[in-house]
């Protein structure tokens, strides 16, 4: 009979320990990574934002697991040499607030909306809106539902389509245990994933090397706070029924869209992402970069600046060849052997 008790305390004062761990690694992460930016409360939310620069608007949009940094540590300073640029934390990421889960999701539409709100609010109307990876969703949202409020789009390594099957377990989880994803967002996430991040950022930018000090620069710490890790888990897990939904509209969008897209990009695949939708969407115009993958912010910072300057004045790059390149390569068939 004592077995089990102490077997049950044991486990206890060891959650309890991990918790007072994750508490301490939260408080440090927010003392090192401080915000960087100014405030705006819409509709009733509380956002985080760095603007600056003069000109024609551009709006910048992060994707997962990330924040405002990633744009003030690689495009937004030279961008907002000849536009106003503004990059939000998404709600719930950074330092923005996050309205109750027991509204609902917020899904890319209503994110993209709250944004321009934002940005209308700070006297920038109709801009350029660009969503990196998970965010290229809002893009292809307000390109579909809110045409008139921005003068054109940019996919940066941006999600525009679905897929199957699941991510990966930590988005199983959540799914089939959820109660287990809090107990381990609560106590594992923040101790453990801090030795994972520089494995994960090796992902994101190969075949590029990491460049030194990036996780500094980024503030990725942030992303491992537990209710942090928990809204990121929730829009992944989301996002993919919810393109579902919004592609098939595609077709009826006229507003102008630049495609900006690493040929070695396997997270978010330029196949199904971008090639995808070029028959449906002959506007598009498309920036694929060679050797680079899903940071091509980082990488390759002054290709991509150029590019998205280049498209807010209404310049329009040469269309893509053909045949369109698709990744990863189809295998040549073989002749049936005698």
């Amino acid at each position: 009979m004592k077995l089990p008790l102490i077997m049950v305390a044991s486990a206890l004062i060891g959650a309890l320990l991990m918790v007072t761990m994750t508490g301490v690694g939260v408080s440090r992460a927010e003392q090192q990574v401080d915000p960087i930016g100014q405030f705006i409360t819409v509709n009733g939310v509380k956002l985080h934002y760095v603007m600056a620069g003069e000109g024609p608007g551009i709006v910048l949009v992060h994707g997962a697991s990330s924040n405002l940094r990633e744009f003030t540590s690689s495009v937004l300073p030279t961008l907002a040499k000849t536009h106003r640029v503004i990059a939000f934390d998404r709600p719930g990421y950074g330092f923005s607030e996050r309205p109750s889960e027991a509204q609902g999701w917020l899904n890319p539409t209503q994110l993209a909306a709250l944004l321009i709100d934002a940005s209308e609010a700070l006297g920038v109307k109709r801009p350029v809106l660009v969503g990196h990876s998970w965010a290229g969703s809002v893009v292809m949202s307000a390109l579909v539902h809110l045409p008139e409020r921005i003068s054109g789009g940019v996919l940066l390594s941006g999600v525009a389509g679905h897929w199957t099957g699941p991510l990966d377990w930590k988005y199983t989880l959540a799914e089939q245990r959820p109660w287990l994803s809090k107990l381990f967002a609560y106590t594992l996430v923040q101790p453990l994933g801090q030795f994972f991040v520089q494995e994960g950022l090796a992902e994101v930018f190969a075949p590029d090397p990491v460049p030194e000090g990036q996780v500094e620069r980024s503030g990725i710490a942030l992303a491992l706070r537990p209710k942090t890790y928990l809204y990121n888990v929730h829009d992944m897990n989301e996002l993919s029924a919810y393109m579902q939904t919004l592609s098939p509209h595609y077709a009826q969008v006229r507003s102008p869209l630049l495609i900006i897209h690493g040929e070695s990009d396997s997270l978010v695949p330029f196949w199904n992402h971008g090639r995808r939708l070029l028959p449906v969407m002959p506007q598009a115009q498309v920036l694929l970069l060679a050797k680079t993958g899903h940071a091509p912010h980082h990488t390759k910072t002054a290709e991509v600046t150029a590019a998205i300057a280049a498209f807010s004045r209404g310049e329009v790059r040469p269309p893509l060849a053909q045949p369109w390149p698709i990744w990863p390569e189809l295998p040549t068939p073989t002749s049936p052997q005698p």
